[in-house]
This record gives structure tokens, sequence and C-alpha cells, in this order.
């Protein structure tokens, strides 16, 4: 039997701080590294797409460094897209049939779309869909009722929505820089879907991918996807926290963060000094690095304390039996696991790449900076499985059920 063409997968993370790619492969339905490469991100503005031309530039450079390393070009990615103007939301609909009868897949496709239709301010745009479970008759809960006889069939959903002008600034500035867009994904998804395992998700699980400008939030349980929180807390926070205190520049203080940096009291030395820059032709000054802990320490509770609002608010405060996972450039703060632990009350630890689902994974990529680019790029090469497998499974159903 004749091997499968091997297909190229790609995903970019255009951030606030980094631009980065992640090239894979497919052959004979395996995932295999290829290549990756990342750039200085310009163009943005607290979180904002501000520079189209700067943007597309930083995207042009991250993909050819990625080519380089595969040895091969790519002609299109899954894009990834995060902070405030992303809000996800509930939705239903009720699906009256009149009398009873048997639930197909058609019904279940159906009662989902119109679930979806919901009426969205003028600048909206409906950017995902994930399907929670059914009424059946007056019976809640199910999560896949195709073949039970009702007359009333009701779908809740989670809809992921993101301002439209924003979407169709960041498509113009990958199709500038001579690259397709697959579809757009909710950042902190694609980085569950390259992190988290079927049965973390389903135990219950929240992930926080910790950028520049915003912390972009997932929380699953039971096969779904219940809630999706963009909260205006991010690295650059920190920094400017840290600016403020200290009274050093903002550039001096990423690097004390950066060098010296701790987000927890407790783990620094209470004997620990730090040198603090001085402005030119003055002598360093001196701080103890507790001080420092501490600056870093009170922006840290305040966005777990968020967290943990947005955790009740969808009724999984103790739910969370795989706990929470941090992602991001913004996660790698010495101290953030630990003080998430003690505010959230569950297990905390890095959301690495599941490298078992991906052949030749570089340690590089073993890292929460590179999770979401790699789940963008592992999103890629599900939709062009999909695509060859239509006949197969059909629908809405087979994209979005996972």
């Amino acid at each position: 039997m004749n091997k499968r063409k091997a297909i190229l997968a790609a995903g970019v993370d255009a951030g606030s701080s980094r631009t980065r790619c992640v090239i894979l492969s497919v052959e004979d339905e395996r995932v295999r590294y290829l290549g990756h490469g990342e750039h200085v991100s310009r163009g943005w503005i607290k979180g904002r797409l501000a520079d189209q031309q700067s943007v597309a530039e930083s995207v042009r450079w991250a993909v050819r460094s990625a080519e380089q390393a595969a040895g091969q070009p790519v002609e299109s990615a899954v894009i990834g897209l995060g902070g405030p103007g992303v809000v996800g939301g509930s939705a239903r609909w009720p699906y009256e049939f009149g009398r009873p009868r048997k639930l197909d897949t058609a019904d279940l496709e159906y009662a989902i779309r119109r679930a979806s239709r919901v009426q969205m301010e003028e600048d909206r745009l409906l950017l995902q869909v994930f399907p929670q479970d059914f009424t059946v008759d007056g019976r809640a809960g199910f999560r896949n009722p195709k073949g039970m006889t009702a007359e009333l069939l009701e779908a809740h959903v989670h809809l992921v929505t993101a301002s439209a002008q924003e979407h169709q600034c960041l498509v113009n500035a990958l199709h500038s820089a001579s690259l397709g867009v697959e579809e757009t994904v909710f950042e902190p998804m694609a980085a569950a879907y390259a992190a988290l395992r079927w049965e973390e998700r389903r135990q219950g699980v929240v992930l926080l991918d910790i950028g520049m400008q915003s912390t972009d939030v997932v929380v699953y349980h039971g096969d779904s996807l219940l809630s999706t929180v963009s909260i205006p807390i991010g690295g650059e926070q920190f920094t400017n926290d840290v600016a403020y205190g200290l009274t050093v520049a903002p550039e001096e203080a990423e690097q004390l963060k950066l060098q010296v940096g701790c987000a927890m009291v407790d783990l620094t030395s209470a004997k620990s000094i730090i040198e603090i820059p001085s402005p030119e032709g003055r002598p360093p000054r001196e701080a103890m690095r507790r001080d420092l802990s501490l600056i870093l320490q009170v922006r840290a509770e305040e966005l777990f304390e968020k967290l943990r609002e947005a955790i009740d608010d969808c009724g999984m405060t103790q739910q969370l039996l795989q706990g929470a996972l941090l992602t991001g450039g913004g996660s790698r703060l010495p101290g953030l696991l630990e003080l998430a632990e003690r505010v959230l009350g569950c297990p905390v630890r890095p959301a690495m790449v599941d490298a078992d689902g991906i052949a030749d994974l570089p340690e590089t990529l073993e890292d929460p900076a590179w999770t979401t680019a790699t789940g963008l790029a592992m999103y890629s090469a599900r939709i062009r499985l999909k695509k060859e497998s239509t006949k197969r499974a059909p629908g809405l159903l087979g994209l979005v059920f996972r």
C-alpha cells in the first residue's frame, strides 16, 4: 500500500511580545515536528493590533525562520487570537418537534446551529462554537442523545466572539505576509489542545495563557468547554508595577523581573540584596529582593483572585480534579505556580506540550511559551485530516465535539 503524501500544518501565535510559528507534518495520521521560528512582535499597543504592516512583518520573519528549519515552505496556517477583545458566553435553543421521534445527527446539528444564532453587537464576530450538552424532554445533561426518542430537544453551547475589525486586521496581516488563514482559534483553547489529554479535560481543569497584556482562560469539565474569560492582567502590568515601585525605567524593570524576580515573598531570602539601576552619572542603588517579590506578589494575587471568581461563576470551585495549568511567556515567573496553588487551593503545573503526541519534538518547544503556537499547528493538522476524511466523519458534530 502506498503511503499518503505528507501534509504540512502550521500555527502562528502573533503575540504582543513575540511572534512564534511551528510547522508540523502529517503522514499516515502521524504528526511529526519539522521546524519552528520566532521574531520580536511589532505593531501591538496594549494588546490591540495598531499597525497591520508591522504585525505582517513580524509574522513574515517568524514564518520564514520556521520554513528554513523545516526545509519546506507553507502556504497557510491556523492563527491564534486572544486578549480583551475576545468574549465568551453561553446560549441555548429549544427545538420542538410536535410529536415524539427518534433523534438523529441532523437534529443535533440543527439545534446547535440555531443556538449559535444569537444577536450580537455590530462589531462582534462569532469565532468558535463549543457544544456543551443537550436537554431532552426536560432532562438535562445528555452529551450525545442521538437515537433517543423525544418531542423537545434543547442545545446548550458556549460561544466565543471577537471584534470583527480586529479579527479582519489580523487576517489581513497574515495575507500581507503571503500566508493564508485556515482558521482563527482562541489561544488558550489551542494551548489546551496541545497540553491536555481528553481524560484531563473530562475530569475538570482550568488553563491560563498569561500574555503580555492579558491572561486568557478556558475551563473544561465533562468533555465540554464551560467557560472562556480574558483577565486584563499580563506580564506588562507586572513590569509597570516594578517600574513604579522601584522608580526605574520600564526596560530596567523588565530585566529585574526576569533576572531576580519572584512572585512569592516566602520563597525569597530575607537577606538577599539586589542592585537597582540608576540614571547615568549616579551610583547604583540597592534594595532588598523581598521588596521586588512583594510588588510582584501583590499583582499575582490579584490575577489569581480574579481567576478564582471566574471559576466560581461557572460552578467549578470543587470540580478541578486536574487543577490549573499555566502557559504563555508570563507564566515562567518564579513563584507563580506556588502562589497560584495557595490562592486557588488546587494543584498547579506548567502547561507543556504533550510530547507523546508529536514525533521528534525538540526540548526547545517543551516550554510554556511555545505551547500555544504548537497547539495551533496541531489544530491545523487536525483540520487537514478532517478535510481528507469528510466522507467518514461529516458534519458540525464531527468538527466540534472532542
